[in-house]
């Protein structure tokens, strides 16, 4: 076997790989010893059809997509490994030149290699401030919310719809003189303000009292899902038959109570600040780590093979689908569904593909070069959280695991270091 490195073009090598007569021969043998039970032939026993009739008789190629299984890992493996390369993918064999027992076989092979990357300026990114800022004025925004998630409708005996009351209406659409399907209905709620009805609907039913009738005045939108009514002027004869507004509790000591284990109203609000204080922490944390990375990785220069990017495609093609499977659906449905297809999906896919391979490479290397460290009592603590989840005991945990578990564990924690370094060395905005 020989090989030769024809090409490297932005991270992906072009390899020709040319296999002897002698070792190509052996490996159809190798596939004739392997398949020649599926072979019958009149006139012979099955398992002992010479390999020359079954040829004869199936085609001359009839052994070469296992012989090629055979041949080729070990050959590209060589190939590798004597033009020291350094594959990142697996290897896609573009075109095969010539195959067969008298010539041997000759591989066009293409793989994505290794990128050289140009880091940068890694280190300076301008980040917000990780301290959270807890006001009088974001408690009280906290309070309205659960104010208003523990509200009840009320019904009003006399009134005039408003912004944010919920009137009960009967209403019928007319195209000209003429009703349209679909645009009528009797008793129905409908919150001012909540955007359910067509644009303008709702705004020209503020003012009217219980009792009233009006003819609402609207125009249908262009990418509306009737055809007969897209951009058509209609009316909406509405009768308001009810209004109901919404009740708030009063803010005291018995609401802490109603909704909280708390006693006063003080000791609900010293709650909420905590709360409000880790949550917002923790998104300060998560965007400084997103500009400090997104700094790194603007920084950074190096081409991404294709290969890597086709890869991360499919995997989370594959993701997709296995949902999708959960929920009883295939991705030929849901192409249907969306009015799409395979290719434009794999499309829309490959720009976020492209970013996370960059970012997961820019960050090992950034690991490599500040020679970032993983010990055993990190690699352990980090087990003991997924011992945790999964209600294991540490011990057993730690001990059922996998090598190659063990080091995704270990790559976790290190790119999570690499990330805490940048976020370091960030500069706070004023």
């Amino acid at each position: 076997m020989s090989s030769t490195l024809e090409s490297i073009e932005k991270s992906t090598a072009t390899i020709k790989i040319e296999v002897s007569p002698e070792e190509y021969s052996q490996a159809v043998r190798k596939a004739y010893d392997k398949n020649r039970k599926r072979f019958s032939v009149p006139g012979f026993r099955k398992g002992k059809v010479p390999k020359q009739v079954i040829e004869s008789h199936y085609g001359k190629g009839v052994f070469m997509e296992d012989a090629i299984d055979i041949v080729f890992p070990p050959a590209f493996t060589k190939a590798i490994e004597e033009l020291e390369l350094n594959p990142v993918t697996r290897p896609d064999l573009e075109q095969i030149e010539k195959i067969s027992e008298e010539e041997g076989a000759t591989f066009i092979v293409k793989v994505g290699v290794k990128p050289e990357i140009v880091l940068g300026d890694y280190k300076g990114a301008e980040i917000d401030s990780l301290e959270p800022v807890i006001d009088d004025k974001k408690i009280m925004a906290e309070l309205q919310k659960m104010q208003d998630q523990n509200s009840r409708l009320i019904t009003l005996e006399e009134g005039e719809v408003k912004d944010g009351s919920t009137a009960t209406i009967d209403y019928e659409g007319f195209l000209g003189d003429e009703p349209f399907v679909g645009g009528k209905d009797s008793d129905y709620d409908l919150k001012i303000g909540s955007q359910t009805f067509i644009p303008g609907f709702e705004e020209q039913l503020i003012g009217a009292k219980i009792g009233e009738s009006l003819d609402v005045n609207v125009t249908f939108p262009e990418d509306y899902h009737a055809e007969n009514l897209k951009g058509q002027d209609v009316v909406f004869k509405v009768a308001i038959k009810g209004i109901k507004e919404k009740e708030l509790p009063e803010l005291d000591d018995e609401f802490a109570k109603d909704i909280s284990e708390f006693d006063t109203l003080e000791e609900y609000k010293a709650d909420l600040s905590k709360k409000l204080f880790d949550s917002e922490k923790e998104e300060l944390k998560g965007k400084a780590q997103s500009d400090a990375v997104e700094f790194a990785l603007n920084a950074a220069e190096f081409d991404v093979p294709y290969l890597m990017i086709e890869e991360e495609v499919d995997q989370t093609m594959q993701n997709f689908e296995n949902q999708m499977s959960q929920q009883g659906l295939t991705l030929d449905d849901y192409f249907k569904y969306t009015n799409t297809n395979r290719e434009d999906f794999r499309n829309n896919l490959k720009g976020d593909a492209e970013k996370n391979i960059r970012i997961e490479l820019v960050l090992a290397t950034i690991g490599e070069v500040e020679n970032i460290a993983v010990s055993e009592e990190e690699i352990d603590e980090e087990i003991k959280v997924f011992a945790e989840a999964y209600g294991k005991d540490f011990e057993e945990y730690k001990n059922s695991i996998q090598d190659r578990m063990k080091e995704y564990i270990e790559a976790n924690v290190k790119r999570r270091k690499t990330v805490d370094l940048l976020v370091d060395a960030a500069v706070v905005k004023a």
